[in-house]
């Protein structure tokens, strides 16, 4: 069994949403003063990094991160390579059989520098998700920080999905991944008021 880490790791350089709450890791005692173990602390956004979605995150009626049933974060997905678009829509899709799995993971490669956020990145079109829904896909992976552009307010990719009840997992690195079958697990912190989570994202080999 292969496992493939496709998590961005979480350090003081990791970009943040512009704005939003960098990560940032200290000691609270160390095995020094402590004579026994090292405890450390962290601060960051719910979005930083490789993380999903809640619905709570774009409708205050949504479920929060810990009601969402863990079933929706593992499964069989299909990695599909879409690279040098501005915004994957449905006719990108057609003619790939979707019937297999309940995950798509689309690998664009536009956010190529991972030390900074990106100016700009492929986004999704409002008619992806109800051919998603169609073919019974419940959750979305992208390797960009949203399925929205940055300075979005409408979020209509985050909408069309919600609409489509799918949900969306976000900051994937995928460039050490072939396109093909594997098996996604991508579980949130169980945060009961949480708008999100960061995950550790894995796919196994099928």
């Amino acid at each position: 069994m292969k496992l493939i880490d496709i998590s961005m790791p979480l350090h003081e350089g990791t970009p943040p949403w512009p704005g939003d709450t960098p990560f940032h890791y200290e000691h609270t005692f160390t095995m020094k003063e402590t004579g026994s173990v090292n405890v450390g602390q962290f601060q960051a956004s719910n979005h930083i990094g490789t993380h999903v979605d809640a619905p709570y995150h774009y409708d205050s009626n949504g479920w929060r991160i810990a009601e969402v049933p863990l079933e929706r974060y593992i499964g069989d997905a299909l990695v599909l390579s879409l690279p040098d678009k501005d915004r994957i829509q449905a006719k990108d899709l057609e003619g790939i059989d979707l019937t297999a799995v309940t995950k798509v993971i689309l690998q664009t490669k536009s956010w190529k520098d991972r030390t900074t956020f990106p100016n700009t990145y492929t986004t999704i079109g409002e008619d992806l998700a109800p051919l998603l829904r169609e073919h019974g896909i419940d959750l979305i992976g992208v390797d960009t920080p949203s399925v929205d552009t940055e300075k979005s307010k409408a979020l209509p990719g985050h909408h069309s999905l919600y609409a489509n009840d799918i949900l969306i997992l976000e900051g994937l690195q995928l460039d050490h991944v072939s396109p093909g079958f594997y098996e996604l697990m991508a579980f949130p912190l169980k945060m009961e008021d949480g708008d999100g989570s960061p995950v550790r994202a894995v796919l196994r080999e099928k």
